[in-house]
């Protein structure tokens, strides 16, 4: 089989991948998704607050997938599902298996990796105590309820407050489960402040900061957690430890972008986002091999998904078409005193046709401050924030203007306190 582009992920990143790329005049365009339906995590998101980037209006997490969902289908992008790829090369073939084609060997003349993330189990991190029934990861559980119909517990404590913890928190209770708090290692929460806000405080649940969990226990269903302070190291503070009785723990202690085939391809990844390093293409360190979403890094709001995904299948079609300038000229994007990481991490000036758009996180809260692009000893720009949190992505324009007269190979961009 071939096809002009492949795009591996059927959730909302290869949805606007695949759209835009047919949009850009490119015919021959295959989804593959190893799920049961297109539409990826949203479809068990069933809470508010999707689209208000990308549509001007509140929708659930299937309503908005339902919007792209429409539109590959109105477009005739052919597409299979319950198909697992086993393997991508250099040479952009892949190689996947499902129970209606069996094996399949495709050849791509453009790749576009939007396989998501997964989250951290409990192995991850390490939590010391018994190993009962009752554990689970907040998307699992998600899942279980909204998907499956299967409620997971009635006394529910939480241990991280990424936004997935924040919302099952919500969506315990709505259930008539009793959220008996939520802990955070951190001394700063992990989620968005209006998920915060409509998730915990809204509820009356506690949000425990520089807490972590010591000990579990159970025999066949989980019976009691222990939670105690840690102190600057994150080190439990002995003393301080608390008894939670719980049926139910889950866990939402962070998202790892999926990222096996890119690493058994060869693909460099970023020790820091853990996902591919990209261009201002969205092209990888394989020519061809385009990433997007949260196979790149994790997104706070899937609107932001789907803009970065446009990006990358427009560059798809332009890379199949020959427009894309192969000037090896990069300039690099470093992150310094506080910014955690950029994404892109480079760029060549010849390839940018408006603005320059970096992606952000800082490694801790600051209040007050700036966010400065120097080159040089020279600052190009500066925006001024008030408020800057690692749970909370930030993005930053570079006018086309201002890049014109960067004359070297690298940029900074970092906190101003």
């Amino acid at each position: 089989m071939k096809y002009e582009v492949v795009v591996l992920g059927g959730g909302p990143a290869g949805l606007a991948a695949a759209i835009e790329a047919r949009k850009n005049g490119i015919k021959d365009i295959l989804i593959l998704e190893r799920g049961n339906e297109l539409g990826g995590i949203l479809q068990q998101c069933i809470h508010n607050g999707f689209g208000l980037h990308e549509f001007k209006e509140e929708l659930t997490g299937p309503e908005y997938a339902q919007r792209f969902i429409n539109e590959i289908g109105e477009k005739e992008i052919e597409y299979k599902l319950n198909t697992m790829v086993v393997d991508i090369s250099v040479d952009k073939k892949i190689r996947a298996i499902n129970s209606k084609d069996g094996y399949m060997e495709i050849e791509a003349k453009a790749i576009i990796l939007a396989m998501g993330c997964r989250e951290k189990t409990r192995g991850a991190i390490a939590i010391p105590g018994d190993r009962p029934s009752g554990i689970f990861t907040a998307g699992t559980a998600q899942r279980f309820i909204n998907i499956e119909g299967y409620m997971v517990g009635k006394k529910v404590l939480i241990l991280g407050s990424g936004d997935i913890g924040l919302i099952m928190a919500r969506r315990m209770t709505l259930e008539g489960a009793k959220v008996e708090a939520v802990v955070e290692l951190m001394p700063y929460s992990g989620g968005l402040t209006r998920n915060i806000v409509q998730c915990l405080d809204d509820y009356d649940i506690p949000l425990l900061l520089g807490h972590t969990i010591v000990d579990i226990k159970g025999d066949s269903r989980l019976e009691k957690v222990t939670v105690a302070k840690v102190d600057e190291d994150r080190k439990p503070i002995l003393g301080t430890e608390r008894d939670y009785d719980v049926d139910t723990l889950l866990l939402s202690v962070g998202l790892i972008p999926e990222n096996d085939l890119s690493r058994n391809t060869g693909i460099l990844l970023d020790k820091r986002t853990l996902g591919p390093i990209v261009n201002e293409s969205m092209e990888t360190s394989i020519e061809g091999i385009f990433a997007c979403g949260n196979v790149v890094h994790v997104h706070d709001l899937v609107d932001f998904v789907s803009a970065e995904s446009r990006k990358a299948g427009i560059n798809s079609a332009k890379y199949i078409k020959n427009e894309i300038k192969r000037d090896e000229k990069y300039i690099e994007i470093d992150g310094t005193n506080g910014i955690s990481y950029t994404v892109p991490q480079k760029f060549r000036k010849e390839n940018l046709d408006k603005n320059l758009e970096i992606f952000m996180r800082v490694r801790e809260v600051f209040k007050d401050v700036k966010i400065e692009v120097r080159y040089g000893e020279e600052t190009i720009m500066s925006l001024k924030k008030s408020h800057l949190a690692p749970g909370e992505m930030e993005k930053i324009i570079i006018p086309k203007t201002l890049i014109d007269k960067i004359e070297i190979k690298r940029i900074e961009v970092r906190v101003k306190r």
